[in-house]
């Protein structure tokens, strides 16, 4: 037999390691191994369980706030509206590029550019059921036509259109096709009518968390969202607005357009929300509506100033 070192006989498992062909893994490598398998699997089953919630988010969000023939999500918990307000702004992106790709292709087809735009306005606000434009005009015959708080909400509780929200709906669709006029007949009008619909809706998801309700009820009370959806609805507004501006608008351009979007959004936001806390004491989902409807007025006419003038 052989001997090993000290002359005792070689340990069967130093015999069998030291064998042609054996390989032999230690316990800590089998371990490890292991280990490493159950956090490769736990990492994609999470990947998985977040992909599949960012999906039932965006389908939700596209169900509130369009009238596209979408489902509603079979496994929605209760608080999917909540949830779905990150998404709010991805869904304005989409609607906003197919209203501008709508405009600029009758622009192309030889329409006048206000028809053009004008048309690309009715398509979004087709597309969404008139959502916010609603809200604008209830809040405008709320403030315009009552007296107390209590009477403002309860006139914006009432479904008939007065006449301050008749003029704040004209108001609203003219000074739109105004800012998209000039520039439908090129990929701009896309960009800005992308750019604009996302930073409005993320305005109005950030309105929706920072601001208190004004009443216990309604859906807006029920449906607030979490600071990490606003912030997730901000990235998005940001991330839209700093990759499409530079990209198809040039370097220049596309930054100041993007910035003036941005910028301007948020103050037309932060001027209603303002307005309706000191009015009617928090937000109500007609105050949201208005707020989309301000910030994207404000971001359309700034864009269009900022081309004009760099153009």
């Amino acid at each position: 037999m052989e001997r090993g070192a000290g002359g005792r006989p070689p340990h069967p498992s130093h015999v069998a390691r030291a064998r042609p062909g054996v390989q032999r893994r230690s316990p800590h490598i089998e371990v490890t191994l292991r280990r490493g398998t159950g956090y490769t699997t736990a990492m994609s089953l999470s990947l998985r369980q977040t992909l599949r919630a960012g999906l039932r988010d965006l389908q939700a969000a596209t169900v509130f706030l369009t009238r596209l023939p979408v489902p509603w999500p079979t496994d929605a918990p209760a608080d999917q509206i909540a949830r779905a307000a990150a998404q709010f702004p991805a869904v304005g992106a989409a609607l906003g590029a197919a209203a501008g790709l709508f405009g600029w292709g009758l622009a192309g087809l030889g329409a006048p550019l206000w028809l053009a735009a004008g048309l690309a306005i009715a398509a979004l606000v087709a597309a969404t059921g008139g959502l916010h434009e609603d809200g604008l005009a209830d809040l405008a015959d709320g403030l315009g036509g009552g007296t107390s708080r209590e009477a403002k909400l309860a006139i914006m509780r009432d479904s008939r259109v007065g006449t301050y929200g008749a003029l704040a709906l004209a108001f609203s669709l003219l000074l739109r096709t105004a800012a998209v006029a000039p520039l439908v007949a090129s990929a701009a009008g896309i960009v800005v009518l992308a750019m604009a619909a996302a930073a409005s809706r993320a305005a109005m998801t950030a309105v929706f968390w920072a601001v208190e309700p004004a009443r216990a009820d309604g859906l807006a009370a029920a449906n607030r969202p979490c600071r990490v959806r606003a912030i997730v609805a901000g990235a998005w507004a940001f991330a839209i607005a700093l990759v499409l501006g530079p990209a198809l608008l040039g370097p220049a351009v596309g930054a100041a357009t993007a910035a003036a979007v941005l910028i301007l959004a948020g103050l037309a936001a932060v001027a209603v929300a303002l307005l309706a806390r000191r009015a009617l004491g928090g937000h109500t989902g007609d105050v949201l509506g208005a707020v989309q409807q301000a910030a994207e007025i404000a971001a359309l006419a700034g864009a269009a100033t900022v081309i004009g003038g760099l153009a």
